[in-house]
């Protein structure tokens, strides 16, 4: 699928790996978080400034420290690279806006906050494959909650988890154990 520019399918692909790595990061799934980068990529997060390998070590372990995280990307623009002569540029810069939502049973603000952030990345398609080779996340500003402020959620409630029990484990689980549709008869 392509717009007036034949690049609305590069455009996806790119706003994909965004979103995966978003549902990685909040899963605590590092090896999703991986694939959304190449192997020779760089990350500058915050304090952290360093390969992928260790940015996923990095992250893992500040993960850990809250009991959910959420990212909600909104605003995304990619720029692609125009000096390449066939339009099938193999870089793009990538600019999105979001808010990222930490939460921990423990009352320190630190771990109860929330985060204007955006992700400035350099992508390259390589094999046909889009991925992050370069990553640097600003942070626009930073809120904690008020004390008080927050709404315990009903003990019967569907809750987010980063594990296996997680509703969206199951779902994909289903949906991979599904035979392949076979070709539909004529209408």
């Amino acid at each position: 699928m392509a717009g007036p520019d034949g690049r609305l399918g590069d455009v996806r692909a790119i706003e994909e790996v965004v979103l995966r790595y978003c549902r990685g990061i909040d899963r605590l799934d590092l090896d999703l978080v991986r694939s959304c980068y190449h192997p020779d990529a760089t990350d500058t997060h915050g304090t952290f400034s360093g390969t992928v390998d260790e940015f996923v070590a990095w992250v893992g372990g500040l993960l850990r420290r809250y009991d959910a995280t959420f990212h909600l990307v909104a605003n995304h623009l990619v720029d692609f690279a125009s000096a390449d002569p066939t339009g099938e540029a193999d870089v793009a810069v990538s600019e999105t806006y979001g808010v990222a939502h930490h939460r921990s049973s423990d009352p320190d603000p630190r771990r109860n906050l929330t985060v204007g952030f955006r992700f400035v990345d350099r992508f390259e398609r390589r094999d046909g494959r889009w991925r992050i080779a370069e990553r640097v996340a600003t942070t626009e500003w930073v809120q904690a909650p008020a004390p008080g402020s927050r709404w315990p959620v009903p003990d019967d409630g569907a809750v987010g988890r980063r594990d296996g029990d997680d509703p969206l484990a199951r779902m994909l689980g289903e949906l991979a154990a599904r035979p392949e549709p076979g070709p539909r008869a004529p209408g």
